[in-house]
């Protein structure tokens, strides 16, 4: 028999999915963000520098097109990044970041590990989503509270027994303001929406 089906016959035997082997997300990273960044800016000739406290990735892009539309956007002179642009706005007197276009977990936890060796330390996503359950109200913001992990990604990051869920300082902090625009919500994504069966 040969060792590539001998191989497959040992996986399809084991309890535990292909993915799931081999995660230690407590161990530190042989690849390191700032070491990517170091390099980009020595070969693109950028300079040194922070981004904004607080990003928000936008991953539809409507958001940082009407900004770039009215003026209010201007592209970072210090972002390294070799795959994505970072703009900077102005937010009631504070710098704000936005990223457009970043699109599904892998490419969103790559620039985020860039945006966090880089001076971001809030980091919000702002997309659009389809709805299974109808919410009870006429609010149309929903707040990702827990995340269900049907994707590969987040088992690099959690041990696969661990839910991911909003921290709860933040919680708390939103729980306190009165009348919010959102409702809680429980999200899922998925690497291949359009391979999701019925069962």
């Amino acid at each position: 028999m040969d060792d590539w089906v001998i191989g497959e016959i040992e996986i399809l035997l084991d309890k535990k999915a292909a993915i799931l082997r081999n995660k230690f997300p407590e161990s530190r990273s042989v690849f390191l963000p700032e070491n990517l960044l170091r390099e980009a800016r020595r070969q693109k000739n950028i300079p040194p520098g922070e981004v904004p406290k607080i990003c928000i990735l936008d991953p539809d892009g409507d958001l940082a097109t009407y900004l770039s539309n009215q003026g209010r956007a201007t592209k970072s002179p210090h972002w390294a990044c070799y795959h994505s642009q970072l703009f900077l706005f102005d937010l009631d007197g504070v710098e704000m970041g936005i990223l457009p276009c970043i699109v599904g977990s892998p490419y969103a936890v790559l620039v985020a590990e860039q945006l966090f060796v880089s001076g971001c330390q809030l980091l919000i996503s702002v997309t659009s989503a389809g709805i299974i359950q109808v919410n009870e109200d006429a609010r149309q913001f929903a707040l990702i509270t827990e995340a269900v992990r049907d994707e590969g990604t987040s088992y690099h990051y959690l041990p696969q027994d661990q839910k991911c869920t909003l921290p709860e300082h933040l919680a708390t902090k939103l729980s306190m303001i009165n009348d919010p625009l959102w409702f809680d919500a429980l999200s899922w994504t998925t690497d291949a929406p359009f391979r999701e069966t019925e069962e």
